[in-house]
Parts: structure tokens; sequence; C-alpha cells
């Protein structure tokens, strides 16, 4: 049973996820997503992580299919959804191995590291749309030296996708969520 944050945080993820605005998580979404994802720079520059991110954006759409679309029909609403909640704990491994590639595509610069300025474009992305973040960075940053590297990427990633914990900085990782303070 999923609590009220993790239903915020999922509307949240399922809004930036329903490409077409229909009421439905459908494969031609995560297309589209891929779609959006491949224009970052790094991700246009490089075919192989084009095609790393089309996997995981892809992926994303076949783990969720298996494991809610129980009536075959091709469409995920909001319940379906909602009913994997219990299943997020789970999947830690399937997150984690996420992470590298999104890191990637993030990071135009290919220094290692993710700067505001980069963090801010993954926000946007992930939106589709730009979106302001406050202090969202600076909440992820809790080391406060200006960057993130891959190792807090990843523990934050993890975060996002799996935690209840509305403490936890990484839920944050993908942009503020309405109703619920940052820090």
């Amino acid at each position: 049973m999923a609590s009220e944050f993790q239903r915020i945080k999922l509307h949240a993820m399922f809004d930036a996820f329903d490409v077409n605005d229909d009421g439905y998580l459908q494969e031609e979404d995560f297309h589209a997503l891929a779609a959006r994802w491949g224009r970052l720079p790094r991700v246009q520059a490089d075919a192989e992580l084009t095609e790393r991110v089309r996997s995981v954006m892809l992926g994303w759409w076949q783990q969720l299919a298996a494991a809610v679309d129980t009536d075959e029909d091709g469409r995920i609403d909001m319940d379906d959804l909602l009913a994997m909640v219990d299943r997020l704990g789970a999947l830690r491994e399937a997150v984690t191995a996420t992470a590298d590639t999104v890191f990637d595509a993030v990071d135009e610069d290919a220094d290692g590291h993710i700067s505001r300025r980069e963090h801010q474009r993954l926000i946007d992305v992930w939106h589709g749309r730009e979106i302001a973040v406050g202090t969202t960075f600076d909440v992820l940053d809790r080391d406060a030296d200006g960057r993130l590297t891959r190792a807090e990427f990843a523990e934050l990633w993890v975060q996002f996708w799996i935690s209840d914990d509305p403490t936890e900085p990484g839920n944050y990782m993908c942009g503020p969520l309405t109703g619920i303070p940052i820090g």
C-alpha cells in the first residue's frame, strides 16, 4: 500500500512519463522519453550512449508492463502504478543499473561530475519542460562541493526510486514534489 509520500512521488513520475497526457503510460510514451533524452548533447554525440539511454527508457516500460499490466492491454494507469509500490524495494539492483547511463547522459562535459547546471538539465529533460528547482541541488549536494560524483548520484538515484522517507535527499533528484517542502 502506497504511503501519501509515495503517491506524490509516483504522481510526479507518472505526469513526467505520460508524454501525450492521456492518463495512461504506454510503450509509445517511453519511446518519446527515449527521444527526449536522446536530445541531450552528450547522448546526441555518442551512438553507444544513445543506445544505452534508449535501452534504459524502454527497459522501464518493459519492467512496468511485466509487473502491473495484468490485463495486457498495453496501458498502465495510476492505480496500476501504485500497485507496484510494494515491489520497489526488490528492484534496487535494476534501479542501480540505470544510474550510470543516466549519469553519463547528463554529464555533458564528461568530467565525471554532475554540476548544478547539468542537474537542472536532468530535471528539465525528465519533465519535458523547464522546471523551477529552487534549492533542490543544494539538498542533493550534501558535501556542498557544487557537484555530484557518480557514487553520490547512484545513491540519490536509488533513493529517488525506492525511498519512502521524505527526509532522504534523493527523493528530489528529479525536482521538487508538489506539496512537499525541500530540505
